[in-house]
């Protein structure tokens, strides 16, 4: 009886969300709230984090931020920290360690944190390597690769990702 129930709430909530906004969204956000796990994970004020975001070591995440599915923070080489209206889109990974040389080399595990400022947007399936400082109002394309620092107002794109500033009629456009 309780399995029951289950399924029909679940397939109530799924109803409802595709009806209401025309998505359907992995199983486990229709159970658990993307803010409650935002809180849980003692992220700042209206950030939310979907369920299938993989949370590993000391990551910070600021106010207004919104994480996708299929993301991965990873803190676990000396914190991960990011900043205030930024968006982590679907399938971004960031990282703060690095297994190959242990691998290849049999050298220990290389950790770097990783910070990522203010008003950030990173595109759907890109990778921030280890000890990469990516500053404010920063536009990650789509896919790219960043294994170096962004200053302010730049955008990165390509694999690996190349370096462009934001022009002053760019930022007029918003």
């Amino acid at each position: 009886m309780i399995s029951f129930l289950k399924q029909l709430l679940f397939f109530n909530s799924r109803k409802k969300i595709k009806s209401r906004f025309n998505r359907i969204l992995p199983s486990g956000d229709y159970i658990f709230d993307r803010w409650e796990k935002a809180r849980f994970a003692g992220f700042g004020e209206g950030t939310s984090v979907y369920d299938s975001c993989l949370i590993l070591g000391d990551v910070k995440v600021g106010k207004n931020c919104w994480i996708g599915p299929y993301t991965i923070l990873d803190g676990s080489g000396h914190g991960l920290e990011i900043g205030d209206n930024c968006n982590i889109s679907s399938g971004v990974h960031i990282y703060t360690h690095d297994t190959t040389k242990t691998v290849l080399y049999g050298k220990s595990i290389q950790q770097a944190p990783v910070k990522i400022g203010n008003n950030v947007y990173i595109g759907p399936n890109s990778i921030i390597s280890m000890g990469v400082t990516i500053a404010n109002f920063v536009v990650i394309g789509t896919q790219s690769f960043v294994n170096r620092d962004i200053p302010d107002w730049h955008k990165a794109y390509g694999t690996p990702a190349k370096i462009f500033p934001i022009t002053q009629e760019e930022q007029n456009q918003q």
